[in-house]
């Protein structure tokens, strides 16, 4: 068992990459603990969520790293600059955090890597994230620093130490863009409320939520658009960060329509919230916006029995789940087993809907895979005179077609298929059915197959 990572008061110990026996031996009073990477992974992002209170942009740099976006957040904590407040937020939590700011990512973490040195020229060259090899050969070229690194002309550091050097350098600089990529994507719409005191009374919890949507309804108003997802989130004074997100099946701003729809999440909530000592922010978002232009009703009142059909939707869909409530919709394929699908309500369609026939085009059933069946025709490429189906012979009264359905050539490796070439028939008894035969006679099949593959109500 070997050491793999200290507190602060022992890194300039030497400790790291001893065996247990050999660190015990250089301090006696050496107190360890088992490593686990999983829980220390679920712990940064415990606190990557807690960091959310100072700017919606942040992420994850393992295996002991936070990076925060704090681009228009300068006002977010009015007891100093942020790296402090972020120190003494972490203290609380019994944690110590070495914070340091720059212009570009790669700078802010080796300048916390370093203990918040002054600056980023200054620094050693450990600071780079380099491998142990090009390390020592760095050191051996008498290189300790980043800015005598920086001085040598980036062609020849990449002919000696390899393109990766003169990358991270350049990164390091700002040189070439490094974009942070978050761990949620940053709303559209975010609206908040700081407590003095933490607040821990449901009602002026619901209250503050109340004006937070009525803001975020303003704003939505003035940019004429609708949200289609908003998500409340609490941060509790000890840490903990809930959220509660809910979905609705068109764009809407009103306020009372979301406001209930966020009561009734709580209210669905398998686990009750726990305010604990009180929450010190609540934030409001949309994340996801559609333009949504004023309504105008028809004279006889007409689209008012489809707003009461999407927010009954909208409600069910809040209590028991975004996927519980579903629907069909058409599909990009002209195969009928691909034709449709059931997706959430939630979710905008794609593909425009099928148009309406009478009688019926397409059965409401489909048996999947379609079932083998025996037919009888009057000539090999003709249609049905009778089938058997489950050892039950249905002779067939009415014919229409063939609907011919080509096979998706294009998805095929070897650009090939067989041909459907469908009937809808109808027994002496009443009932319909949807046949094909697979494959032309004669052309593709030397003696083509049947199957029933739909039923008609």
């Amino acid at each position: 068992m070997r050491v793999v990572a200290v507190s602060p008061a022992a890194a300039g110990r030497g400790l790291i990459g001893l065996t247990l026996a050999d660190a015990r031996v250089r301090e006696p009073d050496l107190i360890t603990v088992k490593h686990d990477p999983i829980a220390d992974a679920a712990l940064l992002e415990w606190l990557a969520d807690d960091c959310e209170r100072y700017s919606p942009t942040v992420a994850v740099d393992p295996p002991a790293g936070i990076v925060i976006d704090v681009t228009g957040c300068r006002s977010c904590d009015s007891q100093g600059k942020l790296p402090e407040a972020v120190s003494r937020r972490f203290a609380q939590h019994g944690i110590t955090a070495a914070t340091a700011e720059a212009n570009t990512v790669d700078a802010a973490a080796a300048l916390a890597r370093c203990a918040g040195g002054a600056t980023v020229s200054a620094l050693p060259i450990i600071a780079l994230r380099i491998d142990a090899m090009t390390r020592i050969a760095l050191r051996r070229a008498g290189l300790v620093t980043i800015g005598a690194l920086a001085a040598i002309p980036r062609a020849q550091l990449a002919a000696r130490f390899g393109e990766h050097v003169p990358t991270l350098l350049a990164r390091l600089f700002g040189e070439v863009d490094a974009p942070l990529t978050p761990r949620r994507p940053p709303p559209a719409i975010a609206v908040e409320h700081r407590f003095a005191d933490p607040v821990a009374v449901t009602a002026a919890i619901l209250r503050t939520l109340d004006k937070l949507v009525r803001s975020a309804a303003t704003m939505l108003e003035q940019s004429g658009a609708g949200g289609r997802r908003f998500e409340t989130t609490l941060f509790r004074s000890d840490g903990h960060v809930a959220r509660l997100a809910i979905d609705t099946a068109g764009p809407t701003r009103d306020p009372h329509v979301i406001a209930r729809l966020i009561a009734e999440r709580i209210a669905a909530l398998s686990d009750p919230l726990d305010p604990g000592f009180g929450y010190d922010l609540i934030r409001f978002a949309v994340f996801h916006t559609e333009p949504l232009d004023a309504l105008q009703l028809a004279l006889d009142g007409g689209g008012i029995a489809d707003q009461q059909v999407a927010a009954l939707i909208d409600r069910l869909t809040t209590r028991l789940g975004s996927g519980r409530i579903r629907r069909l919709a058409r599909g990009d394929s002209h195969i009928p087993e691909q034709a449709s699908f059931d997706l959430p309500t939630i979710v905008k369609q794609v593909w425009p809907m099928a148009e309406r026939g009478e009688p019926p085009l397409r059965p409401l059933s489909l048996l999947v895979p379609p079932q083998r069946i025996e037919v009888m025709a009057a000539v090999p490429d003709g249609p049905p005179l009778w089938f058997r189906w489950r050892r039950i012979r249905h002779d067939v009264g009415r014919v229409e077609g063939p609907e011919r359905f080509a096979a998706e050539w294009w998805r095929r490796p070897d650009g090939r298929g067989l041909t459907r070439d469908y009937y809808r028939v109808e027994d002496e008894n009443g009932r319909r059915f949807w046949v094909f035969r697979q494959g032309q006679y004669g052309v593709e099949q030397a003696h083509p197959n049947w199957y029933l593959h739909g039923l008609f109500p």
